[in-house]
């Protein structure tokens, strides 16, 4: 049996981020004030394991499967896998799976071909799923559900690359939206050939990049082996979470609260001004889901 802990009070995130102030100018999303997204609750699960990434570079594939398994399980609240995948996706779907193709990072093909697999499993013939990152607003454009699936990294221009970032290529100018550090990233979530089609996020963090500087920047020193995935039918609270780890791994390794290389306020923003989303803490139910060692949140 899998370990489950549940809960991620406001306490907690104060204290890894020291603070409001501190969180700001690490780049922790914070509530600003303003209408927010009424005053839900949002449940992001967290899925660990120690065997999740398998010799050299490549994750284990049945480990990816089964870390998808336990996290969509975990975040409908079914004990079925089928049953869990068949709240999300209906048969006559025509379904997008957003990835993205980043030459350092790339989700990982384990990860998509879990995806792809539950999907048909549900029902959803092969003919009916698509699967791109750069051609997304023309190759997707007509789906009726999309899972988002991308690893998690700091960033250049938005501070972090996380779910909400990975919807960039669905408008026809993504440069548009890169000032303020990406602050108006959450509109692209309001346009039509995305709004209320997304049925997943998952937030890739088997060997996240937590340091970065240059706008195609990669050094595998600044990649550790976290070895998990976030999930969530919210792509505000997922990034939350990333937003969270990123800057704890940052803490532990520079030995301070480093900032990030821009401001992470889209994903604040995404929630303050688009109401996307849940980024305030205290309203996220985190559940931590198998491997605790080394979790940082």
């Amino acid at each position: 049996m899998r370990r489950i802990k549940r809960g991620l009070t406001r306490r907690d995130f104060l204290r890894g981020t020291a603070g409001v102030t501190m969180g700001v100018m690490a780049g922790v999303p914070t509530v600003a004030r303003g209408k927010t997204n009424a005053e839900r609750r949002v449940r992001v699960v967290l899925v660990r394991d120690p065997n999740a990434m398998g010799q050299g570079d490549q994750p284990n594939g049945a480990v990816i499967q089964q870390m998808l398994d336990d996290g969509v399980r975990c975040l409908m609240k079914t004990a079925d896998t089928h049953e869990a995948w068949g709240t999300l996706i209906r048969p006559d779907d025509v379904v997008g799976i957003k990835t993205n193709v980043w030459a350092y990072m790339p989700t990982p093909r384990t990860v998509e071909e879990a995806i792809r697999r539950r999907v048909v499993e549900a029902g959803v013939p092969e003919e009916r799923i698509r699967m791109d990152d750069r051609g997304a607003r023309k190759t997707l454009s007509d789906c009726t559900a999309l899972i988002n699936a991308r690893p998690l990294r700091t960033h250049h221009w938005a501070g972090i690359g996380g779910c909400l970032k990975n919807y960039i290529m669905f408008v026809s100018m993504p440069f548009q939206y890169h000032g303020d550090a990406c602050a108006s990233l959450g509109k692209v979530w309001t346009k039509p050939i995305v709004k209320g089609k997304t049925r997943l996020n998952i937030l890739v963090a088997l060997r996240p990049l937590f340091h970065g500087r240059g706008a195609h920047h990669y050094n595998r020193a600044y990649t550790w082996d976290y070895g998990g995935i976030f999930l969530s039918t919210d792509p505000v609270a997922v990034d939350a979470m990333g937003v969270q780890l990123l800057a704890a791994k940052r803490k532990a390794h520079f030995g301070a609260d480093t900032p990030f290389p821009k401001l992470t306020h889209h994903v604040t923003f995404a929630d303050t001004r688009y109401h996307i989303g849940v980024s305030d803490p205290s309203r996220i139910d985190l559940v931590r889901v198998g491997w605790t060692e080394g979790i940082l949140i």
